[in-house]
């Protein structure tokens, strides 16, 4: 049985971020045929604090869907500095060496963040001398320069190390066309770049609007702007505090409601309070089957961003959003891929960011202009259905592993691995032209 091992810090039980991702990707290779290890991570993300389920464990091993999981102890940083970053990157990458203790893969695939996923992935790469492959969620170089963060000036070592990390890998997936520059940059050829795409993996809602709206403590009769997921340095989120004091005074009917964690929430909390914003609710990640239903117990759903974050990342949370049924505003440089993938999918409004006002403009616009939201809604959900589907997406990732494959040295890959590629060659031919269009 050909062996593909996963190299990267997030995996399930995160209901967030990246993990559903990396997941789906190793139960659905798992399924094909392949035998799968994943070397991850203490559940950590989006609260920056290791899940008490696993507190104190330093190497945890287990089988979930058809995948073996080792479980490495890591340093996790409550609050964000260049240091601390670093000291979460290197804890990772030496404690996920110890792992590596296992039958020869024939692929390896680390998953980018963290950046020690991609640095593992390529040390085990050599230590079995098996090709590897990468995929690009974020590009970390990028990250430091532009998400604000003290001590930004590592960028340049995290530049080094992305480059040392993609250059040896045989394919690179990027999960946005944007990054394609910034990974040629580090020496990575054209051809060995290859476009993945996240897509929708989130269910309809199982609650009614109204029964949920209560079970958040949501006024029924409120217009809801909700952000979800993490609260983090990229985000910028005081630019929605700022908001939220202009809609007080011009819209109070307007409520701004933050669901999730990050290592920014208390601060935000904290700056919300000082000024006495009744409007404005801070609730706790939910459960993952009820998270559909929170989206649709929203008017709008937002992604904001620093207005210098631009090609580093592609929120993951875009897919849920859009297939929510409601209509999206994203507050991001307009160069940005969040900005582009907003405006291609044609399913929500893009304002300046860092500019409280605008977001307030472009609220009541939605909320005054009926056509508008109609408009939005549909886009959004033919965007997710058409082109975030599970299916193309998983194709996508059967293409970069079957391209892993194809690079060992001859006589070195498994019979098993060759039939496996054929199969997966098969299933590209038969793509639909929509997924050739968009997920090419």
């Amino acid at each position: 049985m050909t062996r593909i091992l996963i190299a990267g810090i997030n995996y399930a039980p995160e209901a967030t971020g990246i993990a559903p991702y990396t997941t789906k990707v190793a139960e659905h290779l798992a399924r094909l045929g392949y035998q799968v290890t994943a070397i991850t991570g203490m559940p950590h993300y989006p609260a920056w604090r290791i899940d008490r389920r696993y507190a104190g464990a330093f190497a945890l091993r287990d089988y979930r869907d058809g995948v073996e999981l080792h479980r490495r102890w890591h340093y996790v940083p409550a609050r964000q500095s260049a240091w601390r970053r670093g000291l979460y990157e290197a804890s990772f990458f030496a404690s996920g060496l110890t792992a590596l203790q296992m039958p020869r893969p024939h692929a390896v695939l680390g998953v980018v963040p963290s950046l020690s996923g991609g640095l593992l992935a390529r040390a085990a790469a050599q230590r079995f001398g098996a090709p590897y492959g990468l995929v690009f969620q974020d590009l970390m170089g990028r990250a430091a320069e532009q998400s604000g963060m003290a001590g930004a000036k590592v960028a340049g070592v995290a530049r080094l190390a992305e480059g040392w990390a993609a250059r040896g890998a045989a394919a690179v997936g990027i999960v946005a066309e944007g990054f394609r520059p910034y990974v040629e940059e580090l020496g990575v050829e054209a051809t060995r770049i290859r476009r993945v795409r996240n897509w929708t993996h989130t269910g309809e809602a199982t609650v009614d609007r109204e029964a949920m709206r209560e079970w958040l403590g949501l006024p029924q009769e409120a217009m809801v702007c909700l952000h979800a997921g993490n609260m983090g340095q990229k985000q910028g989120l005081e630019n929605v505090i700022a908001c939220a004091r202009l809609a007080a005074k011009d819209a109070p009917h307007i409520v701004f409601a933050f669901v999730g964690d990050g290592n920014q929430r208390a601060s935000l909390e904290a700056l919300a309070a000082r000024q006495q914003l009744a409007n404005v609710r801070f609730l706790p990640l939910q459960p993952e089957q009820l998270f559909p239903s929170v989206l649709a117990a929203a008017d709008v759903l937002l992604i904001n961003q620093r207005g210098s974050v631009g090609d580093m990342s592609l929120p993951s949370k875009l897919t849920s959003y859009f297939a929510a049924g409601r209509p999206v505003i994203a507050a991001a440089a307009r160069g940005s891929e969040t900005a582009r993938e907003v405006m291609w999918s044609s399913g929500g409004l893009v304002v300046q960011p860092d500019d409280p006002a605008a977001l307030l403009e472009a609220l009541l616009r939605i909320e005054n202009d009926g056509g508008l939201r109609a408009h939005l809604v549909e886009s959004a959900r033919t965007w997710a259905a058409d082109v975030l589907s599970e299916e193309a997406a998983l194709r996508s990732y059967e293409q970069l592993v079957a391209a892993v494959l194809a690079s060992a040295p001859s006589g070195r890959v498994h019979t098993q691995a060759r039939r496996q590629r054929a199969a997966v060659g098969r299933s590209e031919t038969q793509a639909t032209e929509r997924r050739d269009r968009w997920a090419a």
